[in-house]
């Protein structure tokens, strides 16, 4: 029971701090359309931080993040396993900053959400689309050569196996970090399934960790290397997972 209303709190948050804030998303938005990025970034910084933490928080998660000596200066792509709907937030909130994301056509759906995602430079793509694929790589890759960070999740869906597995890592993903030039840096998430899709989508209080391991330099790869970087990075966020589950 105490679950149940947790959830339903967490909702009435999720969507009411939205509306409560519309005025600064209409004040970000319009900063966006003059091309002042600065004030963009101002404003997604303070209000989409300070909106998941709070989300994480009701939810009574407790968050361990390791490895934050690991972010670069400049522009990087994050590269994650994907265990759970919760991991956006908790990538909005583990590394540098709120940071762009390669999400689903579906998140377009969600009111008020989505504009805020636009503004942090997020990018959807459609499952089953090549072309519409290769168009949203291509848009991730000219958010990151002007000079921001970007997360994907190269799974491509969320992985409902065993705690510390992953699924094959798309090589497409890695597209944006090749033609980019910028490091790659993988990020291993445990436990972020334990706080709602374990306990029938109600929230629950859990333990997670986020941990960021050393950036991939690509920078004098050859081909093969570049043909091998998924299952590079696939293998050492394991080898955290191991280190969290083992």
């Amino acid at each position: 029971m105490i679950d149940f209303f947790r959830t339903v709190i967490w909702f009435v948050y999720f969507f009411g701090y939205m509306i409560l804030h519309n005025d600064k998303l209409k004040a970000a938005q319009a900063a966006w359309e003059k091309g002042d990025l600065e004030t963009v970034r101002r404003y997604t910084d303070n209000h989409v931080d300070h909106w998941c933490r709070t989300l994480l928080k009701l939810a009574g998660v407790t968050v361990t993040v390791r490895g934050q000596e690991n972010i670069p200066q400049g522009p990087a792509v994050y590269v994650a396993n994907h265990r759970s709907y919760y991991d956006i937030p908790l990538v909005l909130t583990c590394l540098d900053r709120p940071n762009g994301i390669l999400a689903k056509e579906e998140t377009r759906k969600i009111p008020l959400v989505h504009q805020w995602m636009d503004l942090l430079g997020c990018v959807y793509v459609q499952r089953g689309d090549i072309r519409a694929s290769v168009k949203a790589l291509n848009d991730a890759t000219a958010w990151v050569k002007g000079g921001n960070s970007f997360v994907i999740f190269p799974e491509g869906t969320r992985n409902k196996g065993e705690e510390g597995t992953t699924l094959e890592f798309k090589p497409g993903a890695f597209r944006v970090a090749l033609k980019s030039g910028a490091p790659v840096v993988p990020v291993a998430i445990s436990h972020s399934r334990d706080i709602m899709e374990n306990n029938h989508m109600l929230m629950h209080p859990a333990r997670v960790s986020v941990t960021v391991l050393p950036p991939i330099t690509l920078e004098g790869m050859d081909k093969e290397a570049h043909k091998q970087l998924p299952q590079r990075v696939r293998e050492e966020i394991m080898k955290a997972l191991e280190g969290e589950n083992g």
